[in-house]
Order: structure tokens, then sequence, then C-alpha cells
């Protein structure tokens, strides 16, 4: 680490892979900015990271609201400082078939996990582009390679690696690295709606699930949070680009 600890701005930090990601840059020595839809959400994730000492704000913002999304990181950088590394991990579900997706449906799911990628990464680019030096890592999924009643889902996943490549490009000549993490089934309340959609009990749903992963077991969301922690590293400067499947076994 830096002699100056590490800002992180972790987004849909209250829970899930948020929250496990957002404990866990606490752990490794980072300020966190943990931002959800509602700042009251975040209490339990802020809490538990200043209960081990480190170092958190909460923050409320809509992801896909530009206004939101550029107060959010200036309110971060004048209270923690200088935001270099980012999760984009905000996400939501509006599972149909497509002869029964609504234009909302679509919409949502592409402003939270799209738009609201990119209004982050524009935003805490900046102050990356000035040090010199930052890690953005964007939640996708293995859904991006296709998944039954989730078109919307599934585009934004895809979506989001091109943004990937993209950006990695675009910033490594600022000492800049990006890369998407792909987690497989995560036991997570996302992944308990899921099993709630499809009228299927959560603790078959797992069983299930873990039958079909290499390792025989879902995945948790400290599982998802080690790789982010790798990829924000010091010594991750030379992966960029990359997506990586957190799934229990391989991907193509």
């Amino acid at each position: 680490m830096s002699e100056e600890p590490r800002v992180a701005i972790v987004t849909g930090a209250a829970r899930g892979i948020g929250a496990a990601t957002a404990r866990r840059l606490a752990a490794d020595g980072m300020a966190v900015a943990v931002v959800d839809i509602e700042e009251t959400a975040t209490k339990e994730t802020v809490d538990a990271i200043a209960a081990a000492g480190g170092r958190a704000l909460g923050v409320g913002a809509d992801v896909s609201d530009r206004d939101q999304v550029e107060a959010a990181v200036a309110r971060i950088a004048a209270e923690l400082g200088a935001p270099t590394v980012l999760v984009n991990n905000a996400g939501v579900l509006r599972d149909n078939l497509l002869f029964k997706m609504t234009n909302a449906d679509w919409d949502t799911v592409m402003g939270v996990h799209l738009r609201g990628a990119f209004l982050f990464s524009q935003a805490a680019q900046k102050h990356m582009v000035d040090r010199k030096w930052g890690r953005i890592v964007n939640l996708s999924s293995t859904s991006a390679l296709g998944n039954r009643g989730q078109a919307n889902y599934a585009a934004a996943k895809a979506g989001l690696q091109g943004f990937t490549k993209t950006l990695a490009i675009e910033l490594g000549p600022f000492g800049v690295t990006v890369n998407a993490v792909a987690p497989g089934f995560i036991v997570t309340d996302m992944t308990a709606a899921t099993a709630a959609r499809m009228k299927v009990d959560f603790d078959d749903f797992q069983k299930h699930a873990a039958a079909e992963i290499p390792v025989r077991r879902p995945g948790r969301p400290e599982d998802v949070a080690h790789t982010i922690s790798f990829l924000a590293s010091e010594g991750a400067g030379f992966v960029s680009g990359q997506v990586i499947y957190v799934a229990g076994g391989p991907r193509d």
C-alpha cells in the first residue's frame, strides 16, 4: 500500500457482495465509501467496518442519476479523500421472459448496471488520472453468457464486459487498471429472489446449483470480495481488461 491510505468507493454496498467487498477493502487498509440507494441502508456495513477499526462513510445515491453521482463523488473526496478505487457493484433484477418484459423492466436494469457504472467511472476517473493510479472493478455475471428470463440482466452484464475492456484501453496510459469480476451462483438476497420468482425453496435451489458447480458448493459474497481485493491491490498493476469468472469452475 502507499503511505497515504487509498480511498475506495463500493456501490450497492449495503448488503451481499457489495457489503463483503467494502469490509474486505477496509481490512486491506482502505477508507471506504459505502454507497447505496438510501444512506440509512449503509449503516450496518459502515458500523461493521468501524467496529473492526476501519474508516467508512455511508452515502446515499441513485447510481443512474448524474447529479446524485457527481455529488456523491465530490462528498467522498471532501470527507474521505480522493477516490482511486471504484467497485461498480450496484445492481437490480427485473427478471421476466422476453414476451412479458416491460420497458420499465429493461430500462431499470440498464440504468442501474450500465449507466450507473458509466457515471461513477466517469466521475471517479478524474481523481485517478490526476494521481496516475487507479483501480476500477465492474461486477459482471455468468448471466452475461445467457440465462433464461434475464434478457435485460444478461445484456447489461455482457455490456459491462465491453465497457471494462474499453476503459482499460482508454485509462491504461494514466496508471488506471479496469477489470470485471463475473460471479456465478452466489448466496445473496438476489439469488433468493430468483428462487422465489421460480417458486423454488431456496435451500433446494442452492443444493441444485451446487451439484452443477465443479467445486460442489455455492459461492459466498466473500469469494467475490477476495478476487476484487486482488484486482484493487498494488500488485495487480499488470492485470487490466480482464473478465474473471468467480464461479467455482470454468466458463467460456
